[in-house]
C-alpha cells in the first residue's frame, strides 16, 4: 500500500489518515494497433494459431506544472505506413504528437517519459521528447543497449535509470513498480486520481486479462519465476489500494472514436 508520512496536532487528529495525494487528470491515448496472427505466442498452448487483436495505449498525466507521459507506443510513422512483420501487423489511427496537440501539451512541456519496457511498441516516440527526463530501470537500460543489439532509442539524453519502485513526484500520486519478467527491468505504474481513485498500468506483466487471470507466462518473456513473482507484486497492490487493472493491450481506449484521447480525474 502507498504510505504517504504525515504530522498530525493532537492524538485524536492522528486517528484519521491524510487524504492521498494525487495527479489531476490521466488521459488514455490511442498509441496503436496489433493485428496478431497466434496468440499462443503470449499464451503458449492456448489457442494456438488464432488471430488476436491488440490495443497500445500511452497514459498522459498531469501533476501541477508538470506532466508524466507512460510509454510512447508505436512509433507515429507507423500512421503514414503500417509495418507488417511475422508478430502481425501493427497501425496507428493517430499520431501521439497530434493527440498532445488537442490537449495544448507540447513535446517540451512533458517533465517525465516513463517507459514500461524497452519494446518497440512501448518506446516508438521517445526521441520525441529529448528535453524529458526518462524514467526506466537501470536494468532495462543494460539489457535493451547490450553489445550488438540496435538501440531502442537515442541514449545521449535526460536519463534517470531506476534501481526498484520509485516515488515519481513525491507524494504517492504515482508510483513505479519494478515487475520485471517481461523483461529484466519491467515495470508497472500505480496511480492515483482524485474520483477514479487508485488503478494500476500493467505495461505488459500480462498482455490480456485471460492471461491476468491463469498468471501465465508469454514465450518471449525474459523469466517465468521473476513474471509470476511481478504477477504476486501487483495483486497485492490492488487488493492493498483497492485499485483497478488496466491492462494496456487488453483495454477500450477512444481509439476510433471522435473524441481522443479520453481522460480520467
Amino acid at each position: 500500500m502507498v504510505v504517504l508520512a504525515a504530522a498530525f496536532a493532537s492524538p485524536a487528529a492522528a486517528q484519521t489518515p491524510a487524504p492521498a495525494q494525487a495527479v489531476e487528470k490521466l488521459y488514455i491515448m490511442d498509441c496503436g494497433h496489433n493485428a496478431a496472427t497466434d496468440q499462443s505466442r503470449w499464451s503458449p498452448g492456448i489457442n494456438v494459431g488464432k488471430p488476436l487483436e491488440l490495443s497500445d495505449n500511452c497514459y498522459l498525466m498531469k501533476h501541477g506544472a508538470q506532466w508524466l507521459l507512460w510509454d510512447t507506443g508505436y512509433p507515429d510513422a507507423v500512421a503514414d505506413k503500417p509495418v507488417t512483420g511475422p508478430i502481425g501487423t501493427a497501425t496507428r489511427t493517430r499520431k501521439l504528437a497530434t493527440q498532445l496537440a488537442e490537449i495544448g501539451v507540447k513535446p517540451d512541456d512533458v517533465t517525465f517519459v516513463g517507459v514500461s519496457h524497452s519494446h518497440g511498441d512501448h518506446v516508438g516516440n521517445v526521441d520525441m521528447f529529448p528535453k524529458s527526463t526518462l524514467l526506466i530501470q537501470k536494468a532495462e537500460v543494460d539489457w535493451a543497449f547490450a553489445d550488438g543489439k540496435p538501440p531502442p532509442f537515442k541514449k545521449d539524453r535526460p536519463m534517470k535509470p531506476l534501481a526498484g519502485d520509485t516515488d515519481v513526484f513525491g507524494d504517492g500520486s504515482a508510483v513505479i513498480l519494478s515487475t520485471p519478467g517481461h523483461t529484466p527491468g519491467h515495470q508497472s505504474l500505480l496511480v492515483h486520481l482524485p474520483k477514479t481513485g487508485y488503478v494500476v498500468l500493467t505495461g505488459d506483466l500480462a498482455h490480456f486479462k485471460d492471461n491476468w487471470d491463469n498468471d501465465r507466462v508469454p514465450s518471449m518473456n525474459t523469466s517465468a519465476d521473476q513474471t509470476h513473482a511481478s504477477h504476486a507484486k501487483l495483486v497485492k497492490v490492488l487488493a492493498d489500494n483497492k485499485a483497478q487493472l488496466w491492462i494496456n493491450h487488453d483495454k477500450p481506449t477512444s481509439a476510433g472514436q471522435k473524441h481522443s484521447p479520453q481522460y480520467y480525474d
